[in-house]
């Protein structure tokens, strides 16, 4: 698996939110995106996954396996997403639907990729199991559900199709301390490829081999996460750390 994403640029209006962002994942590489909010951090990976909104302009390249992903069709992206690529968002609520059981949404995924239904729905049930998800998950709606529990759905549910691409968007934020733990653990468990993007320096120590540092839209560093961190050559990264720290 190979992701290559040159010269991306995002732009609203005549605002760049995204600025000539170029990098590339290796198949089985586990790679940090670190800023601050606002850094352009989760467009970029909406770019990746191809979920930009129509009212941003996005130029550049993006490819997964020499597939082309910015620009294509949806019906062409439907085919990667889910199968070959998957995100763990945020904040698994708005991702989630409410109306639905928590099972029957882990089944879809793979339904619709072609998989029968009665082979998903034990596949489901399996893989809720395998983070740790009590046998009564499969039946719940997402709101019966705690915070950690639900983004332990979307790990299933991105996982569903054993994708070669993961892709995680500070899946830990907002969960107590034991619960980040588990489900950075259920992270690092993974095959394939990794995007993990966050604020924690911690984190990326943790789960990433390599980093790149976002700035205003711009990657301003990037390197081995243990040169990065404790040789910083950017004034911004040498902020984050001090800030990480202290």
């Amino acid at each position: 698996m190979t992701l290559s994403v040159q010269g991306l640029t995002i732009r609203a209006g005549a605002a760049t939110l995204v600025d000539d962002v170029s990098f590339d994942i290796a198949e089985n590489e586990r790679v940090g995106l670190i800023g601050e909010s606002g850094s352009g951090k989760t467009l970029t990976a909406f770019a990746v996954m191809g979920l930009l909104s129509d009212e941003l302009d996005a130029t550049g390249e993006i490819t997964l396996n020499g597939t082309r992903i910015l620009g294509a069709r949806e019906k062409d992206l439907s085919r990667i997403r889910g199968k070959d690529m998957a995100m763990v968002f945020q904040e698994p609520m708005t991702a989630l639907n409410p109306t639905m059981r928590v099972g029957r949404q882990v089944a879809e995924v793979m339904t619709l990729h072609g998989k029968d239904r009665g082979q998903a729905r034990e596949a489901a049930a399996e893989l809720l199991r395998q983070v740790n998800l009590p046998d009564r998950a499969v039946r719940a709606y997402p709101h019966q559900l705690s915070g950690g529990q639900r983004q332990r759905v979307m790990l299933a549910m991105a996982q569903a199709n054993n994708p070669e691409l993961l892709i995680c968007d500070e899946p830990t934020t907002a969960l107590d301390v034991t619960v980040q733990r588990m489900i950075l653990e259920l992270i690092n468990d993974q095959p394939g490829s990794l995007l993990f993007i966050t604020h924690d320096l911690a984190v990326v120590a943790t789960v990433c081999e390599r980093v790149l540092v976002m700035r205003d839209g711009r990657i301003v560093e990037q390197g081995h996460v243990r040169d990065v961190f404790t040789r910083p050559k950017h004034e911004y990264t040498q902020h984050l750390l001090a800030v990480s720290n202290a």
